[in-house]
């Protein structure tokens, strides 16, 4: 009985975010930055995003027959830079679409800017007071038309950022922050394409989630140990014979 609830529940679920045009539980995207940023300044960024997008948005040219398989050589070559080292590359098939989806260690977000695959884009991250500011001025893209079929004119591209701390302020619009300290920026992709900016700004506290979560495991840890030690005195002293 109560699987069968539960699988209701589930396919209502699905065929709401459906009925969303992904815009309910899972959202599509056909370009997407997601940065899961350190309080040092340096990210892990996975870039996920169609061949045909990547090329007209990022000016690159790669082959964007869904039958083939993605350029990696081409791939990797365009996202590594000084201080910017591709770890991972997959790729997958949406919409008859090939999507490319790379994962990038960067030694600092403020020298983004200087590399090709982010120089559409301005950095500022630094620490103010007692707070830390993210600030991301997207410009231009490399401008061009897509091709072929298969386009609705409501595809969506994110700025997606993870911040390793409590968010104080932020202008990501509502909705955020979601679960697990995320804030998202979306754009249609005819508004990508012309160019029209978007402006991520986010301030947060200094002191990670993460140093937070084991300060507060240690001293539990401490008051667990504590109350044994005590327990154990008690019962040795309840155990001691009384003198004549």
């Amino acid at each position: 009985m109560r699987i069968g609830v539960a699988i209701a529940l589930l396919t209502t679920l699905l065929a709401a975010s459906a009925a969303c045009g992904g815009g309910g539980l899972f959202r599509e995207y056909e370009y997407e930055e997601e940065m899961y940023l350190a309080l040092d300044g340096s990210a892990t960024i996975y870039v996920n995003a169609s061949i045909p997008v990547l090329n007209v948005l990022r000016g690159t040219s790669f082959n964007e027959d869904p039958s083939a398989g993605i350029d990696r050589e081409g791939i990797t070559a365009f996202f590594t830079a000084p201080g910017l080292e591709v770890t991972r590359l997959t790729q997958s098939r949406r919409n008859g679409r090939r999507f490319a989806h790379v994962r990038l260690d960067a030694a600092s977000v403020n020298r983004l800017a200087s590399t090709k695959p982010f120089a559409w884009s301005t950095y500022k991250y630094g620490q103010d007071g007692e707070l830390y500011v993210y600030q991301q001025s997207v410009g231009a893209s490399a401008g061009g038309a897509l091709r072929g079929e298969g386009w609705s004119g409501d595809e969506l591209i994110a700025f997606r950022m993870h911040l390793p701390s409590t968010i104080l302020y932020h202008n990501a619009g509502p909705g955020n922050p979601r679960r697990g300290n995320i804030l998202v920026w979306e754009q249609p992709l005819t508004a990508r394409l012309k160019g029209e900016p978007i402006a991520l700004d986010a301030r947060f506290e200094s002191q990670s989630i993460l140093s937070r979560t084991l300060l507060l495991f240690a001293a539990t840890a401490v008051a667990v140990g504590l109350m044994f030690v005590v327990i154990i005195w008690w019962v040795m002293r309840r155990g001691r014979p009384r003198p004549a």
